[in-house]
């Protein structure tokens, strides 16, 4: 069965044995592994076992996994990751026999970035279609893109007119990603509220002036001076301090999960599509990964929360100079 990513939500009212997700849009595609892996959990899959197919793979851990039972449960996710979407004769063998003899006790979740029209129509995709389900993500863009604007932002609880929704399309030029973090930025700003085109403007920055985005690349980069010039342009520029506290604060946490996982063992470049990180922004947080230690960063949520204190004013000091301190912080090895 075929299923647009609208259309998960309501399908997984009743799981299917194999999902194969696949698609080059990272927030979509992350968003629908993400639904089933909880709706898996949810109807008492507790145990989920990873398996990412890099060079050397033994598919033999596939079948594995799929035989074995643990003693804590009785129902196993097994999340299957396939980064170049072409799993070799062996593996395409194996899915294809999982699939004719998949069991209740295990759902197979397999993703993989855009799959051609000819991977499609081979066997064990076919496989797949036959007993489960097979979601493909395409980019968002013209009509398309203003809807699921329009629902992001009723999800998290803005009303927003037309005008300003084709306003926010213009600036994040379809890359989702970008969008719900300046749908974040407006909720951060105003909450539940109605919002016109003006108001998303005056939040949503042009790409010229520097906005938040730009201070986070600086400080995940490590260059300080160039930090420090940005926040001082943003205050200048009037950005509200509450949008800066909730960017530093984001990428200390996102820091932390990543060194979390990293000693757990898992691959970094897995590590890093989990986390949905691609092309630049990997490099970027790559580098802060290998420079910055867990006590400063747990140090940055300190500050971050001070300067959320002092914004509120329920601490004395100027959170402008807290932020500053929190730049510095991200920087201590560089």
């Amino acid at each position: 069965m075929r299923l647009k990513p609208e259309q998960v939500a309501k399908a997984l009212a009743t799981l299917a044995p194999v999902y194969l997700v696949s698609g080059d849009e990272p927030l979509q595609s992350n968003e629908v592994a993400d639904a089933i892996r909880l709706a898996a959990k949810n109807n008492g899959y507790t145990i989920r076992e990873v398996l990412s197919v890099e060079t050397g793979f033994d598919w033999s851990e596939l079948t594995m996994a799929a035989d074995s039972l643990s003693i804590f449960a009785e129902k196993k996710l097994i999340d299957l990751r396939l980064p170049s979407g072409k799993p070799g004769t062996e593996g395409a063998k194996r899915i294809t026999n999982y699939c004719l003899r998949a069991c209740t006790d295990n759902i197979l979740l397999i993703t993989a970035p855009k799959l051609t029209a000819a991977t499609l129509k081979t066997k064990w995709c076919q496989s797949i279609d036959k007993i489960g389900c097979i979601v493909q993500v395409w980019p968002l863009e013209g009509a398309g893109l203003i809807q699921w604007l329009q629902q992001r932002t009723n999800k998290r609880g803005l009303q927003i007119e037309l005008d300003g929704i084709k306003a926010l399309a213009a600036r994040v030029e379809g890359n989702l990603l970008m969008a719900s973090q300046e749908i974040e930025k407006l909720y951060i700003l105003h909450g539940h509220s109605q919002l016109s085109k003006q108001a998303v403007e005056d939040v949503v920055a042009d790409n010229s002036r520097f906005d938040v985005f730009k201070l986070t690349d600086s400080v995940l980069a490590g260059r300080v001076k160039r930090a420090l010039k940005i926040l001082n342009g943003l205050k200048a520029e009037g950005i509200a301090a509450p949008v800066v506290v909730w960017a530093l604060a984001r990428e200390a946490r996102l820091l932390i999960a990543i060194k979390k996982s990293l000693k757990e063992g898992l691959n970094k470049e897995q590590v890093f599509k989990n986390n949905r990180l691609w092309d630049k922004r990997k490099q970027l947080v790559n580098q802060a990964v290998s420079r910055v230690n867990e006590k400063e960063l747990q140090q940055v949520l300190v500050l971050c929360s001070k300067a959320d204190r002092q914004i509120k004013g329920q601490a004395s000091g100027d959170c402008w100079e807290t932020l500053l301190a929190i730049c510095v912080a991200f920087h201590k090895n560089a």
